[in-house]
């Protein structure tokens, strides 16, 4: 029992407490808007609409596979970025040839149906490329600017984004660019690179509007002129007009006229804000995007704290991935960017987008768990618990040399292992000032005991010294 109760105390205190209950209110604020969102739905006799059914089941699924994921080292996980690698490729390859298009858009191949469910691999190869990304990533750090390192991290971009653009999902195939390029710069890509991306990127655009189908290019045009096609506008219009009769604290939880009748298409999901602007006003719009800073924030903090670089590179990627989908999402309800279905994290229905962003967070409690183990005198070995981490990375020489200080003396001066790139910069001065007065303590403290222990050497001698002092003497009373 004494194990036992060890074990569930050091699994309770490894969890990142506080990011967990973010998302947690964040998937319980979601729960509850699409259930308003799709109350005017519900079959007679039922007590709650499909959607929350499926949402309530995918945050608990989620939620239990976050927590096994978060015992699996995340150095593991990293270690096996072929096997996510070949996943992600087989996934995306499956839906090109037996992938199912939603109704509205034939030509979009995005999901495999299971039977039950319909599933969307495009989410959690999302969490794959965060992944191997991160991992190839920490293998180039030293030598990153190297033209054929770029070149060869780009290849590696391109790659999911061909993949999932071909599928018919360009929403999602914007968002990997895009977590790509923000993983890059944290790295710390040279000016110079960027700038080229940037400019790259604006030559390309007169080729993918080319590219674009003439629906495709109206979602465009409507952002400054929505009369020229009202019928492409018509879900944007009226999301606005659901925002704007919110007013600040809005008309209350299933009382919005335009959610309850279903006059915004999508609004349990990609349009999920209109719900809350409605129903919840301005005020609700502020804490909704308060929230998900929040989660954001807390990401970058367990991530700034992670000790091997692929762990780092992670956390930020799943950090930017939650910020890019949030951006566009918001974006394309205000109309001031096109509709491409991307949904609001923990806000959207959608059983794929929740029970995948989970599995992502899965990863962060894992860091957070990591660096927890790592940085405390007690861990698994000494409660008769046998981690897979002890027979791996443990056994890697670089790393027990980066991880030498992890018992006596890690709660006061913890060496991680040395940042590089942007994430150095994020340092702060406060941190530096704690790191000087450690070392002017332990000079002090070893000044002091050089002083006690010759002070002692004076007061008791050696005893060699000792036998020839008194021999000396003795010597001298004899003559």
């Amino acid at each position: 029992m004494g194990k036992v109760r060890d074990y569930l105390s050091y699994f309770v205190k490894g969890t990142d407490k506080l990011l967990l209950f973010l998302c947690l209110l964040a998937s319980a604020f979601g729960i509850l808007l699409v259930t308003s969102a799709t109350w005017h739905t519900m079959k007679e006799g039922a007590s709650l609409p499909r959607d929350t059914y499926t949402m309530i089941a995918a945050v608990v699924l989620g939620l239990l596979v976050a927590m096994a994921i978060s015992l699996v080292d995340i150095d593991i996980w990293c270690r096996m970025w072929y096997i996510w690698a070949a996943v992600g490729l087989a996934l995306m390859v499956f839906i090109l040839f037996f992938g199912t298009a939603p109704s509205a858009r034939s030509d979009a191949r995005t999901w495999i149906n299971l039977g039950v469910i319909y599933f969307q691999p495009s989410e959690l190869v999302k969490v794959f490329f965060i992944t191997t990304f991160a991992v190839h990533l920490d293998h180039v750090r030293e030598e990153l600017n190297k033209f054929k390192n770029v070149l060869l991290l780009g290849l590696h971009a391109l790659i999911p984004f061909v993949l999932v653009s071909i599928s018919g999902d360009d929403g999602s195939a914007l968002v990997f660019l895009l977590i790509a390029f923000i993983m890059l710069f944290i790295a710390g890509l040279n000016w110079q690179y960027i700038i080229g991306v940037i400019v790259l990127a604006a030559a390309a655009v007169p080729l993918f509007w080319f590219r674009m189908s003439d629906f495709q290019k109206q979602r465009f045009i409507v952002i400054v002129d929505p009369d020229k096609y009202p019928a492409t506008a018509y879900q944007q219009n009226l999301g606005l007009s659901a925002l704007s009769n919110g007013g600040f604290l809005g008309k209350g939880l299933f009382k919005g006229p335009y959610t309850q009748s279903g006059a915004v298409p999508e609004s349990e999901n990609d349009f999920i804000f209109t719900v809350i602007g409605e129903e919840l006003g301005v005020l609700g719009g502020i804490l909704a995007i308060a929230l998900l800073c929040a989660v954001i924030f807390r990401i970058v903090r367990d991530a700034q704290t992670a000790i091997m670089g692929p762990a780092q590179y992670i956390g930020f990627g799943v950090a930017s991935m939650i910020g890019i989908q949030t951006f566009i999402n918001l974006a394309m309800v205000l109309r001031i960017g096109p509709v491409i279905g991307i949904t609001l994290p923990f806000f959207s229905a959608g059983g794929s987008s929740t029970l995948c962003l989970y599995v992502a967070m899965g990863l962060i409690f894992s860091i957070y768990r990591s660096v927890y183990s790592q940085t405390q005198e007690t861990n698994f070995r000494l409660i008769g618990v046998r981690s897979p981490f002890d027979d791996t990375f443990h056994d890697n020489a670089s790393y027990k040399e980066r991880t030498k200080d992890r018992s006596e003396s890690a709660h006061a001066k913890r060496e991680l292992e040395p940042q590089r790139g942007r994430i150095a910069k994020q340092t702060s001065k406060k941190d530096k000032k704690k790191a000087d007065q450690l070392k002017a303590a332990q000079m002090k403290a070893s000044k002091k005991k050089a002083k006690q222990e010759k002070k002692q050497a004076k007061k008791n001698p050696p005893r060699e010294r000792q036998h020839s002092a008194t021999y000396m003497k003795r010597h001298k009373n004899d003559k």
